[in-house]
């Protein structure tokens, strides 16, 4: 089937060397039958992703880019262990195969895990699905309460408890992406200084704390063949950790990209939330906070957040393109979209702060009529 998610060619300079992978792999006891045929996955921004595709097996390995990048997102050991230890209470991860830490093998640390076929659906859905809007509303509810369902793992008492550094995550988070920002910023980008500002003024306490996957975005999830609209796999698990849900749910919500936003964001697109029959992120908003019963007082510090988590996240790939640690043409204009991100969350806390000035003005005027009774 056509549609189904497959790699392309291996790009220039990020080849893989698939006898010493396979050296490793049989040392482990992994049987291999075959030739591998190596292919390497594009939408993975982060870390490298390859499949080995044998008579036998069809194994994905991942592993960090070359060049300095942060730790966390690249911590291969973590990566593996956060699926294996979730798997048991989130049926939609891919089986573990094997965690390398010998650098002597391919220079970098590095796992293997079996793939899972399916479709992954990414800026344009494949036209031989057929979807319809009604198909469509229900991919968007399904793949929101993957999240949802995500958040409610029971992780007390479980290895996973090992991840979180307890409460003020929402503290943490914002000085972390700020000190990130910081330091891997070029000339040709914003300061985001007055939106750095706003956030570190306006950190909420931490409304509750769970698993997050922290990168959940559609080209994450892998949907069933036979059932297009039902996700069978959640991928990308290296800046999965314990945290406030909101945070989680903000920083998916940079990505979802309406009809009605502006050009550069519609180029930028990597997932199908246009489409008719697709929530806008209002409406997202108000599906999660009636399904998880969570009310924020000030919904708009989750969602300014997540855009300027996404500007840093690209000002971090894009550093590694403009120091050339990395040749991908996709990262070569990563600043323009860096400024587009910079006026999104300008106009996130312009219109709170219009939304908490006429809640004042309401408010007065009902405190004045209450007066000339």
């Amino acid at each position: 089937m056509s549609v189904i998610d497959v790699g392309g060619e291996v790009r220039e300079g990020e080849e893989l060397d698939i006898g010493a992978v396979e050296n490793w792999l049989k040392n482990q006891g992994v049987e291999l039958v075959g030739p591998a045929v190596v292919t390497q996955y594009t939408g993975g921004a982060s870390n490298w992703t390859y499949r080995l595709k044998y008579e036998n097996t069809d194994l994905i390995l991942r592993r960090p880019p070359k060049g300095t990048k942060a730790k966390s997102a690249h911590d291969m050991a973590r990566e593996y262990m956060v699926q294996k230890n979730l798997a048991p209470y989130y049926p939609v991860l891919p089986k573990m195969v094997a965690l390398c830490q010998d650098e002597s093998v391919i220079g970098c640390d590095f796992y293997v895990m079996e793939r899972i076929e399916g479709i992954i659906p990414r800026a344009k859905l494949p036209p031989e699905l057929g979807f319809n809007e009604e198909d469509v509303h229900e991919l968007c509810v399904n793949v929101i309460d993957k999240l949802i369902e995500l958040h409610q793992v029971p992780y007390e008492n479980t290895p996973l408890a090992e991840l979180g550094k307890g409460a003020g995550y929402c503290r943490r988070q914002v000085e972390g992406w700020d000190k990130r920002y910081e330091k891997v910023r070029t000339i040709n980008v914003p300061s985001f200084k007055y939106v750095r500002k706003w956030l570190n003024d306006n950190i909420p306490q931490d409304s509750t704390t769970c698993i997050i996957h922290n990168d959940w975005r559609f080209d994450n999830v892998i949907l069933d063949p036979e059932h297009p609209t039902d996700v069978i796999g959640v991928l990308d698990w290296e800046m999965a950790t314990l945290g406030d849900p909101l945070m989680d749910l903000g920083s998916a919500l940079a990505y979802w990209v309406e009809p009605t936003d502006n050009m550069i964001f519609r180029s930028t697109r990597r997932q199908p939330t246009h489409l008719k029959g697709m929530f806008s992120r209002k409406e997202v908003v108000e599906y999660y906070l009636q399904k998880t019963g969570l009310d924020p007082q000030n919904w708009a510090f989750y969602e300014v957040f997540g855009v300027f988590r996404l500007a840093v996240i690209a000002q971090q790939i894009y550093y590694r393109y403009y120091h050339k640690q990395t040749r991908n043409p996709a990262f070569k204009d990563f600043w323009i979209v860096i400024h587009a991100l910079h006026i999104r969350a300008l106009k996130l806390i312009a219109q709170q702060k219009l939304q908490d000035s006429e809640f004042a003005q309401q408010s007065l005027q009902k405190i004045q009529g209450i007066l000339r009774k």
